[in-house]
């Protein structure tokens, strides 16, 4: 998902919440059917925004699982250069670490 995707998803959620929330308000200062209507409609607003997120969190899942596996082919494929960027990672990691004291 792309950084400007990412930022959409979230102010849809927020802007999805805030409705509900401004639902739920109005519910809890009316009565009767009128109560009824907006509670259901905030609930509706949240279970909207639930799938939004599930939606999203299966398809970081499935990404993240192609992501594993092609690395997985690659490490079978290239264990010593596996294992070189590895070691390079790691000090590299060292220094930054060192650098701060």
């Amino acid at each position: 998902m792309s950084a400007a995707g990412k930022e959409k998803l979230i102010t849809d959620v927020k802007v999805v919440l805030n409705d509900a929330e401004d639902l739920l308000r109005q519910a809890a200062a009316s009565t009767g059917d009128r109560a009824v209507e907006l509670r259901e409609r905030a609930l509706g607003s949240l279970k909207r925004a639930k799938e939004t997120l599930y939606d999203v969190q299966d398809s970081v899942y499935e990404r993240s699982k192609v992501a594993a596996r092609a690395t997985d082919d690659f490490v079978h494929e290239n264990p010593w250069r596996a294992i070189g960027v590895a070691a390079a990672i790691g000090f590299l990691a060292g220094l930054l670490v060192n650098s701060r004291r």
